[in-house]
């Protein structure tokens, strides 16, 4: 995680989400962790791990576990979120207060490294008996995580040892002892590969591959396990193995399936140790889920998982809409899994869907005052259905402020204060520029020194990129990626247009550079009308509009409360509005030329129904829900 010391963002989009998470969001979890936010969903984490402490002390915890069996991610989540704020954003106070969690964590460490609340509190006897459902190894991944950030971002090492004594834990018991067994949620094996590379200790890779060339060689494994085991937390039935990905081994595996975030996770995890093992095998496995994912099982937004039953993935081409579950775990999940895609290869595709995931997907899950958020994005929202009907109750209208199951909120407050690490990224003698975001890059030792980043992104097409050399040039390549939804891109030095070579969907663009030179890249951001595959059956007929990285929607607030009646002209005209600083925190509107189909009499009739003309109106898809409750759609239909 180099490049999130490197980079500061200071444009008006992404920097004022770096901003809000300093201001807002980590102090608004920190408060609902401590359940101290009147009528959010109760958390209780840190006083399970005062409890667990108090147990291992005393022998008594004087109280009771609260929450799901995963809690202690909860957690763990939010100190890798607070770790990556401190770095941008120093705060003694918030570091104190870290701190004191960490001490508290350790304390309810037992002597042999285990760490786990629920167990410790619950069922002290059951360690390690379920793995299908315990999620044991899914919180000593994300932990580790935690550790690996504070440890990164602050020198301290603290939660590093607890968390080293924990997988080594975990490695006496599944190497050493050679238990047999592989997480129910895959997590742990892209943690421990960057506990490795963290503290170059070869036995955390070694583990990682553990639990990776293992999966689905017994697939029969999680039917044994319940067999023997013989307690449930949510009683899945163990004969699903594609809903753990332990079908077959991962090798073998072709299809997206199961439980969507396992899935995503096992995959970062997989592409993780393909780029550094090399493994030919592995890396063919990683690119054919990866083409299945997008290719036939991801929405527009970036989104992922089609269905409430299992948060899962279902068939190819099954893409409902308004019962869509497309949880924001699983599209941080798709990123995380583009970001090591790229570092096997360098292909602008595994970029786009990640640019896509993160400005659709993941920015709507949250609330853009930062105090609410979604765990379903559906892509059509219908009051009275929406949250109510019984098909429909996951599809909530309006966002929590939490979630008795809480996975999603602070699993985007770790993602978006790290976010240059995934915007950048320095190989030998070229340096990537993967995603747009305005702001100062050091890379005085890689590349003997700073680049400034100027952008008005994503409202705006141009990035400027000013070479701040410490000596009298930066000898480098500098490869730009040149995203997809763009027909037109011209890449300009000193403001005249310059040849380059088109690799893999990147203009690499040869230096050295000097303290006089400017490159600019201006993107095409007209308005694009997006078609799907006629094999997902909800969007025969319908577009659905982008802008740049953006995709929009009609919500009822500004097309008189009824976006279903609604069809856009298909060769009307659609103009881009300004922007609009005051609305929605900066946005540019869509104006599409459409007509609104009146309402029939009756249910069912004979008569054609009535239109007259309307101008639709759109907004980012990002922004959405946030004035209240209202009819959403992304797909409009369209007509003559």
């Amino acid at each position: 995680m180099d490049m999130i010391k490197r980079f500061a963002a200071n444009d008006n989009f992404m920097g004022r989400y770096e901003k809000l998470i300093k201001d807002v969001v980590i102090p608004y979890q920190e408060k609902v962790l401590h359940d101290k936010i009147p009528g959010a969903a109760k958390s209780h984490c840190i006083e399970n791990f005062k409890m667990a402490a108090k147990l291992l002390d005393t022998g008594s915890s004087g109280g009771d576990f609260y929450g799901m069996v995963f809690q202690d991610s909860d957690v763990a989540k939010w100190l890798e979120g607070a770790a990556y704020s401190l770095l941008m954003f120093p705060d003694k106070e918030l570091e104190s207060r870290c701190d004191e969690v960490i001490d508290i964590i350790g304390s309810a460490q037992h002597e042999d490294g285990y760490l786990n609340t629920y167990f410790t509190l619950v069922k002290p006897d059951k360690r390690w008996t379920n793995l299908a459902e315990g999620h044991e190894l899914y919180c000593a991944g994300h932990m580790i995580e935690a550790a690996v950030a504070y440890a990164m971002c602050t020198g301290k090492t603290k939660l590093l040892t607890i968390m080293c004594k924990m997988a080594d834990h975990i490695y006496n018991r599944f190497i050493t002892e050679n238990t047999e067994g592989y997480p129910g949620h895959p997590e742990i094996e892209l943690a421990l590969m960057r506990l490795y590379r963290f503290t170059n200790n070869d036995k955390y890779k070694e583990l990682a591959l553990h639990f990776i060339n293992i999966r689905g060689v017994d697939s029969d494994y999680y039917t044994k396990e319940s067999e023997k085991s013989g307690w449930r937390v949510w009683g899945p039935n163990p004969h699903e193995k594609e809903y753990t990905q332990s079908h077959a081994p991962v090798r073998e595996q072709t299809k997206a399936t199961g439980h969507a975030v396992r899935a995503v996770y096992l995959y970062t995890g997989m592409a993780d140790a393909a780029a550094q093992t090399g493994d030919k095998t592995l890396i063919e496995a990683c690119r054919r889920l990866w083409d299945n994912i997008t290719q036939s099982r991801m929405y527009v937004t970036g989104a992922i998982g089609s269905s409430y039953e299992g948060e899962a993935f279902t068939k190819d081409f099954h893409l409902p809409n308004d019962t869509a579950y497309g949880e924001t775990c699983a599209s941080i999940g798709l990123i995380f899994f583009a970001q090591k895609m790229l570092n096997l290869e360098k292909s602008g595709r595994y970029a786009d869907v990640m640019e896509r995931a993160l400005y659709n997907c993941v920015l709507a899950g949250m609330e853009l005052d930062g105090t609410k958020f979604f765990y379903v994005n559906p892509l059509e929202v219908i009051p009275g259905i929406s949250g109510e009907a019984k098909t429909h109750m996951h599809t909530l209208p309006q966002r929590p402020g939490w979630f008795t199951c809480a996975c999603c909120p602070p699993n985007v407050a770790r993602l978006l204060p790290s976010i240059a690490e995934y915007a950048w990224e320095s190989v030998e003698d070229t340096l990537f520029s993967h995603l747009y975001i305005g702001g100062t890059l050091d890379v005085s030792d890689l590349h003997g020194g700073k680049i400034i980043v100027e952008t008005a992104y994503p409202y705006e097409g141009n990035i400027t990129y000013r070479f701040v050399p410490e000596d009298e040039s930066m000898d480098m390549t500098f490869a730009i990626r040149l995203p997809a939804w763009s027909k037109e891109t011209v890449i300009l030095k000193n403001g005249s247009p310059i040849s380059y070579e088109d690799k893999g969907g990147y203009a690499y663009i040869c230096g050295p550079f000097t303290a006089t030179d400017v490159i600019t890249a201006i993107f095409d951001m007209s308005v694009q009308k997006i078609y799907a595959d006629t094999r997902v059956s909800d969007n025969n007929g319908k577009i659905a509009l982008s802008r740049g990285p953006l995709i929009y929607c009609a919500e009822g607030m500004d097309n008189d409360d009824d976006v279903l009646s609604l069809r856009i002209i298909r060769d009307g005209n659609i103009t881009i509005s300004e922007y609009e600083e005051a609305k929605l925190m900066g946005i540019c509107e869509l104006k599409a030329d459409g007509v609104r189909i009146q309402k029939n009499s009756s249910l069912y009739s004979y008569d054609k129904p009535k239109e007259e003309a309307y101008t639709i109106t759109l907004i980012p898809y990002y922004a959405w829900c946030n004035r209240g409750l209202n009819e959403m759609r992304v797909w409009l239909p369209e007509q003559s």
